[in-house]
C-alpha cells in the first residue's frame, strides 16, 4: 500500500514513483521501456536526476497519462503543502478528449486513493468502455450524466452517487448543461 507522510513535501518524483508502483511496473519495465538505466528512473524518483521534457513525454506515455498531469499549476504555501489543494492551484489531468476537463483535488498522487474533479462538457460522451482495475465512487455535484455500468444504464442526478469496481463502464452527458462529479478513485490511475 502507498502511504503518504504529511511531513514531507511531495514531488515529481514521489508522483512517478507512485504512478509506477500503481501500475504494478517495476524499476526494470521503466528501464526497458525509456531506453535508461534502473539507476537513472530510481534517481528521478527520488529527484536526484531531473528528466527532460523528452524523457517526461516518454514517461506520461508509459505511464499512459497526459504529460500534464507531471506539472504542477500552482505550489502551495510551505505549510500547506501535503494538506491543502487550493481551487487555483489543481493540477490538470487526463487528456480533455471526449469533452472531460479533470482536475486533482488529491495534493498529490502518493495515496492509496486520489479524488478528481470531473466537468462533462454539454453534449459530450466517451465512445468506447473504459476497465480500469481501479474501485471508483462519484458523486454528483450539478447537471446531469448518463452512465452504464457493465452494462446497465443509469440517469444520474446532482446528490446522486455511483460506485464502479473494474467493471467497463462510459459516459455520456447529452444535455445542455456541464455535469460536474467529484471521483475517488483506489488506486491512483492518474
Amino acid at each position: 500500500m502507498l502511504q503518504s507522510d504529511p511531513n514531507i513535501a511531495h514531488s515529481l518524483g514521489a508522483d512517478l514513483r507512485a504512478l509506477r508502483k500503481a501500475r504494478g511496473l517495476t524499476l526494470q519495465d521503466m528501464a526497458n521501456a525509456l531506453g535508461r538505466s534502473v539507476g537513472w528512473i530510481s534517481q528521478v524518483e527520488r529527484d536526484l536526476s531531473e528528466p527532460s521534457i523528452t524523457d517526461l513525454r516518454h514517461i506520461a506515455a508509459k505511464l499512459d497519462i497526459a504529460v500534464s498531469t507531471l506539472f504542477r499549476r500552482g505550489a502551495a504555501p510551505a505549510r500547506e503543502e501535503g494538506y491543502v489543494v487550493r481551487s487555483g492551484a489543481r493540477r490538470p489531468i487526463g487528456s480533455r478528449t471526449a469533452g472531460l476537463v479533470e482536475e486533482l483535488l488529491s495534493p498529490d498522487l502518493t495515496d492509496d486513493f486520489e479524488m478528481v474533479h470531473s466537468t462533462f462538457e454539454p453534449h459530450s460522451e466517451i465512445a468506447d468502455a473504459v476497465t480500469r482495475p481501479t474501485q471508483e465512487v462519484g458523486y454528483l455535484i450539478s447537471g446531469r450524466l448518463e452512465l452504464e455500468i457493465a452494462g446497465q444504464t443509469f440517469a444520474i442526478a446532482p446528490g446522486d452517487s455511483f460506485r464502479i469496481r473494474g467493471e467497463p463502464f462510459r459516459w455520456k452527458n447529452p444535455h445542455d448543461a456541464p455535469a460536474v462529479a467529484i471521483w475517488v478513485i483506489a488506486p491512483p490511475v492518474y
